[in-house]
């Protein structure tokens, strides 16, 4: 059993941080520091002859260390032998180890830290004895087993470590020469019982020797790989020299498929010199080089696109407005608009294409209008996704330098299509997205140029390529999120909202017929009378397109298949009646008029991404200071409104026969009901206005007249958009007369022929048009409405829609 003497005293001591460097007792060493502060305190401690405490930081990138937890638990306890000033500014300390050192805890005195610690020295006797002996013995074996790895060894180093006898020596002296881990150095240094201290360091260079030993051999075996290969390379080179001496030819076939396939193609001069040029290249390369693989890929690319290759135009009119017809129903301004481009393109065969935007609500046919017009011009139809790209790679694609490269979304287009003129079809087009990336809205700005794209040259191919023959069409929901420039480039078609009778003529003419054949059912099996289509319309779906109703019409179609499998049925006649037992109960409630007139209670007309709405607004008076309540999450235009509805009726008070303080001495609160619905826009002047005055002169307001217009504080009324919509929803609420501006007049005939047939429209010109036929004693005559419109020139404009889920 090994004994030993323990030496132990506790001492207080100025700490001295170290950073990514250990300092050992018995053992000279130096280190060169920057910091001002500590130089100042290391020069006095010299001249003090003052022990210092030599101790690690936990986290070396640490700042600040004014407690015992930045440090570790073992430090060394050293005198300053001696310093010297460099050049730089920094000072070399030499420092001269005592003994280990245990920090118990740290007090700052001023800009100096002070520690408490506890100073111990172990030693064992005679050194341990045999076993002391043994292990010295083993730890020299293993240090020179290590020691095979370092190159440059010191032989001193070497030397004295074989002639060294002490075991806490041997091990801190090794720790300090030999060992580079921080971690592996401290916990030598943690360790005071010499004869584990040295174990560990086994441990240590054991683990090392190892590490080394497996590094060694993978270094041995990619050497071993490297020359594989370059032997590879040398034979197969010698192999070419000696087919070509025995008159074999060129052994690469696929340099002469390359230049077949280039010359054949008959392509422009610019392309094909390129083309020949990296073939060329790609004969000098050696084979199976990561280079020749890149080449490859650009060649087969560039030998795929259509170049040349182009498809002759159906510019047949009647043919093309035929197809139009028999796979969708409205649309009307679209398939115009490509009737009349066939026109010109028979006049002018010249006719660069069109770039056409698509802009309106989902499921109004955007994208299948396009399918068929690809289909009614005898063109070759293609879709990109546009949805969620962010980046511009995507567009105009990746540089071949990079890993992976490929074509750009409309490179690859053309060349899936395998014509250079196809019809392509840009979808969600204001769904694009911008990151650090780039932005790809702006690659687009060539490609939708009709000016610049007939040079378009994807970062992949490097050549130009003429996309001045492609039709593109682009589609979106909205035009808000789409960048002015890009927006700049293409013609909008504004897609509007189908109105009944159109979801009625798509149901029957398309949408049943497919989900008939879809579920296996014949004609005569179900039949949907039309009282059924439009009870789906009105009390089963909301929606500007027709996407929901299919499903309903889907949900149908299963249910009866379902009994006809069950033997419950063997034909099913669907009307508004018996729909309930396939679909359950209504699950949208229709907008109605009151039962009564009211007073203060006024019926607008709001324009949603689904279709008109019709909106009632209430507004009543009470005692108070003048307050002006607005509720119904309204929006600032909104509001603005109802600012100037007050206004213009305090300025008219004497005509209105209103007490001219009724802004001072009575309160004002205008709601507008479902309140959780957001309502923004400025059609809702002449409502308000309507219904304040209903209030303030305690005059009913008919039920059955709704009203839209922006009002002025002049009581002007201008116009408004989404007629169309709005006037659909009157004539569904049972609503008979619409007050409209006289300036949308225009309008007129965009709206629905039903509607036109089933409500008086009034055009009305300033707010007391608008009073005479909206409160219950006064009404304009038939005449006079006849009259207003009359001589009206009549225009077609874009009805615009609003970001807010209610446009007033």
């Amino acid at each position: 059993m090994i004994k030993y003497i323990e030496k132990a005293e506790k001492m207080t001591l100025q700490v001295i941080p170290l950073r990514g460097f250990i300092i050992f007792p018995s053992i000279p060493q130096s280190i060169e520091i920057s910091d001002k502060t500590l130089k100042k305190h290391c020069i006095a401690a010299k001249d003090a002859d003052e022990p210092v405490l030599l101790i690690s930081l936990k986290d070396i990138s640490s700042k600040t260390y004014e407690n015992a937890n930045d440090f570790v638990t073992v430090g060394t306890a050293a005198k300053i032998k001696d310093y010297l000033k460099l050049p730089n500014g920094k000072l070399r300390i030499i420092f001269d180890g005592m003994c280990r050192a245990t920090l118990l805890s740290v007090t700052k005195k001023g800009d100096k830290l002070f520690a408490e610690t506890l100073c111990k020295k172990i030693t064992a006797e005679n050194e341990g004895g045999i076993k002391g002996e043994a292990l010295i013995r083993e730890t020299v074996l293993t240090f020179e087993k290590f020691s095979k790895y370092i190159p440059n060894l010191s032989e001193d180093v070497s030397l004295s470590i074989k002639t060294i006898k002490s075991m806490g020596f041997l091990a801190d002296y090794i720790a300090v020469n030999i060992l580079t881990s921080i971690d592996d150095k401290q916990a030598i240094l943690d360790e005071y019982d010499p004869f584990k201290r040295l174990e560990k360091l086994n441990i240590i260079l054991e683990k090392e020797s190892r590490i080394f030993e497996t590094e060694l051999l993978i270094h041995k075996k990619v050497v071993a790989r490297l020359e594989s290969n370059q032997r590879e390379h040398y034979l197969r080179e010698q192999l070419k020299v000696i087919q070509n001496e025995l008159g074999h030819g060129d052994s690469d076939n696929e340099i002469e498929e390359y230049f077949e396939s280039i010359y054949n193609k008959k392509l422009p001069k610019e392309v094909e010199a390129k083309l020949i040029k990296e073939v060329n290249k790609l004969q000098k390369m050696p084979f199976g080089s990561a280079e020749s693989a890149v080449i490859r890929t650009y060649l087969d690319t560039c030998i795929e696109l259509p170049w040349t290759k182009s498809t002759k135009d159906r510019v047949d009119t009647a043919y093309a407005k035929k197809i139009l017809d028999r796979d969708h129903d409205g649309l009307e301004k679209v398939k115009e608009r490509i009737i009349e481009y066939l026109s010109v393109k028979q006049l002018n065969p010249e006719l660069k294409n069109q770039i056409i935007c698509l802009a309106g609500p989902p499921g109004t046919g955007k994208t299948s209008i396009a399918q068929s017009i690809a289909t009614a011009m005898n063109r070759k139809y293609v879709r990109v996704a546009l949805g969620g790209i962010r980046d511009e790679a995507d567009i105009r694609g990746h540089r071949k330098t990079y890993v992976g490269a490929m074509p750009g979304r409309i490179i690859n287009a053309v060349k899936q299509a395998g014509v250079n003129n196809p019809l392509i079809l840009l979808d969600e087009i204001d769904k694009l997205t911008r990151d650090s990336h780039g932005d790809p809205s702006s690659a687009l700005l060539e490609v939708l140029d009709g000016e610049q794209n007939k040079n378009f040259r994807d970062h992949f191919i490097e050549l130009p390529f003429d996309l001045s023959q492609c039709m593109f069409i682009a589609t979106a929901n909205t035009l808000d999120t789409i960048p002015k420039p890009l927006l700049d480039r293409m013609e909008i078609i504004e897609l509007q909202i189908y109105t009944r009778t159109e979801k009625l003529a798509i149901a029957k003419n398309h949408l049943v017929p497919k989900q008939l054949k879809r579920h296996g059912l014949l004609k005569r099996q179900l039949r949907f009378e039309d009282s059924a289509i439009f009870e789906l319309i009105d009390f089963y779906t909301r929606e500007a397109g027709v996407r929901n109703l299919e499903r309903e019409i889907s949900s149908i179609c299963r249910k009866v298949a379902k009994k006809i499998v069950e033997n419950e049925i063997n034909v099913c006649r669907l009307t508004d009646k018996n729909i309930k037992d396939y679909l359950g109960g209504r699950k949208v409630l229709p907008d109605a008029v009151c039962e009564y007139d009211e007073i203060g209670t006024v019926n607008g007309l709001a324009y949603t991404s689904v279709g008109g709405d019709l909106l009632k607004i209430e507004a009543v008076t009470m005692s108070g200071t003048g307050k002006i309540e607005l509720t119904g999450s309204l929006g600032d235009v909104m509001k603005e409104s109802a600012k100037a509805a007050v206004s213009y009726i305090r300025s008219n008070c004497e005509r209105f026969n209103i007490d001219p303080d009724f802004y001072k001495n009575k309160d004002i609160h205008i709601h507008v009901p479902e309140g959780a619905v957001p309502k923004d826009g400025p059609s809702a002047g002449v409502t308000l206005t309507t219904a304040l005055l209903s209030e303030l002169t305690q005059k009913k307001v008919r039920r059955d007249v709704a009203m839209t217009g922006e009002i002025t504080l002049r009581g002007k009324v201008l116009a408004i958009g989404g007629l169309r919509e709005k006037t659909m929803a009157a004539y569904k609420a049972g609503v008979k007369t619409v007050l409209i501006p006289a300036d949308n007049a225009k309008d007129i005939e965009d709206i629905d022929s039903q509607v036109k047939e089933n409500i008086e429209i009034i055009l009305c010109s300033t707010i007391d048009d608008v009073i005479k036929n909206a409160f219950a004693d006064e009404k304009m005559s038939k005449k006079t409405v006849l009259e207003n419109i009359k001589g009206t020139d009549i225009l077609s404009i874009p009805v615009n829609s609003s970001r807010a889920t209610r446009s007033i």
